[in-house]
C-alpha cells in the first residue's frame, strides 16, 4: 500500500458531509477505519447513535507504557447562509489554499495524523505506542469524546495532542466552557389585561441587569487571562398582545483552571434568585499544562527543527476542545493544540487550510511519534 498523502485525505474528508447537527460522521468515520486497518493499525469503532460513532486506533505494543495520544474531532459547522466561492464539499486548491468546509476546523489535522500513523506503522520507524482518538460531535459541545468516556475504553495516556488549527504552532492551553440556559416562568394573559398574569420577560430583565453586573472574584490566569459573561440570547413571548409565560437567557461562561464550574453555578444561582432557574447546555473545563514539562520541550524543539520558528511557551488558543473531556479521561496527561488549520478561517465562508502547513503538520506528528518515550 502507497503512503497515505494528507492533502488528498483532507480532500477526501472534506467531500464528505459531516454538518453537526445532525454530524452524520460515520461515513467519515469508516473512511478512516479503512485507511488505519489498511496501514496495519488496530482500530475500533464505537458507534452512540445512528449515522454516529467515533473511531479508536492503536499503534505499537501494550508493552511499550503509556501511548501518545492524538484527537480530533470530524463534524463541522453548518455553512452559513451567505453564499461561497468554492463548494463547500469540494476540496479545491487555489493558491496553496485547501477550501471547503471543515478544511481548517479540523479535517486536515485529523489526517495530517491520520497519514503520520500510517507512514510510522508501515516503515516501522518507532517501537512507541500510538493512540488516535478519532471523534464525532465536538461542535455541539464535546458530544462523541464524552461518548468514549462513557465506553470505558481508554487506557491511561502519556500525552496528548490537539489536532485543533493553530497554524502548527502549539498551545498549552484554552479556557472552559458553561452554556447555561436560565429560564423565567410565568402566567399567562391577554396583553389589554397584564394584572391578570406575571410577566416572565420582565423576571428575565432583572435577571440581565444582575447578570450585566456579575463578578467572579477570582484572580485572573496569568496566561488565559480572566474568566468572562457573556449573554449571548434572549427570548421571550410568542405574541405582541399576550403576558409572556417564558422567558429564556442563554449564557456563555468561559472560566479558568482556578474557577471550578459547581462554584459557579453556586454563585450564579444565590445571584439571580429563585425567579430563575437553570440548566448546563455545555460545560467543559479549562485546560492547561505546564510550559516547562520535559515533553512539552520536546513538542516545541520538533516544531522549531521543522518549521524554523521558535513557539512561545504561554501561547494559548481562545475555543475550547475535545481535550477538556479527554485529558480527566486520560489521567491528566500533559496537553498541546497543535493543527495545520488557521483558527481565523474555521467557521467562516470560503474556510480553507494553507496546504504546506498540512504537509509540515505531518512531519511534526510523524517525528513526535518516532521519539516518543513515556
Amino acid at each position: 500500500m502507497t503512503d497515505i498523502d494528507p492533502v488528498q485525505l483532507t480532500q477526501k474528508l472534506v467531500a464528505l458531509d459531516t454538518i453537526n447537527p445532525p454530524g452524520r460522521e460515520l461515513a467519515c468515520v469508516e473512511m478512516l477505519d479503512g485507511i488505519l486497518s489498511g496501514a496495519g493499525i488496530k482500530t475500533s469503532v464505537h458507534r452512540f447513535a445512528d449515522g454516529r460513532a467515533n473511531l479508536t486506533a492503536t499503534l505499537g505494543d501494550a508493552s511499550a507504557g503509556r501511548p501518545l495520544c492524538f484527537t480530533g474531532h470530524v463534524d463541522t459547522v453548518p455553512l452559513g447562509n451567505a453564499p461561497w466561492k468554492y463548494d463547500p464539499f469540494g476540496g479545491e486548491i487555489v493558491d496553496g489554499r485547501l477550501y471547503g468546509r471543515g478544511s481548517t476546523d479540523m479535517k486536515a489535522g485529523v489526517a495530517a495524523f491520520v497519514a503520520a500513523a500510517c507512514e510510522i506503522a508501515r516503515n516501522g520507524k518507532s517501537d512507541a505506542r500510538v493512540v488516535l482518538l478519532i471523534t464525532a460531535g465536538e461542535e455541539t459541545g464535546c458530544d462523541g469524546a464524552s461518548e468514549l468516556v462513557k465506553s470505558k475504553t481508554l487506557e491511561q495516556g502519556g500525552a496528548l495532542i490537539v489536532g485543533e488549527p493553530t497554524s502548527n504552532v502549539p498551545m498549552v492551553g484554552h479556557k472552559g466552557a458553561l452554556w447555561l440556559r436560565a429560564v423565567a416562568t410565568g402566567v399567562t394573559a391577554h396583553g389589554s389585561m397584564p394584572h391578570l398574569g406575571v410577566n416572565a420577560a420582565y423576571k428575565a430583565g432583572r435577571a440581565l441587569n444582575k447578570l450585566e453586573a456579575f463578578e467572579f472574584n477570582e484572580a485572573p490566569h496569568p496566561h488565559l487571562g480572566k474568566a468572562t459573561l457573556n449573554v449571548g440570547a434572549v427570548r421571550a413571548g410568542i405574541n405582541v398582545n399576550s403576558v409572556p409565560d417564558r422567558a429564556e437567557i442563554d449564557i456563555d461562561i468561559r472560566t479558568i483552571p482556578s474557577l471550578p464550574h459547581a462554584r459557579v453555578k453556586e454563585h450564579l444561582a444565590a445571584e439571580l434568585g429563585d425567579e430563575i432557574s437553570m440548566s448546563p447546555l455545555v460545560d467543559v473545563p479549562a485546560v492547561w499544562s505546564e510550559p516547562g514539562d520535559k515533553w512539552i520541550g520536546e513538542v516545541f524543539a520538533v516544531v522549531r527543527e521543522v518549521t524554523g520558528k521558535a513557539p512561545s511557551p504561554y501561547a494559548t488558543v481562545p475555543y475550547f476542545t475535545d481535550a477538556s473531556v479527554l485529558k480527566p479521561a486520560l489521567g491528566d496527561p500533559p496537553t498541546i493544540i497543535l493543527g495545520p488549520g488557521e483558527a481565523s478561517m474555521a467557521h467562516q465562508i470560503d474556510e480553507y487550510c494553507f496546504v504546506d502547513r498540512i504537509r509540515e503538520a505531518t512531519e511534526i506528528y510523524a517525528k513526535l511519534m518516532q521519539r516518543w518515550k513515556p
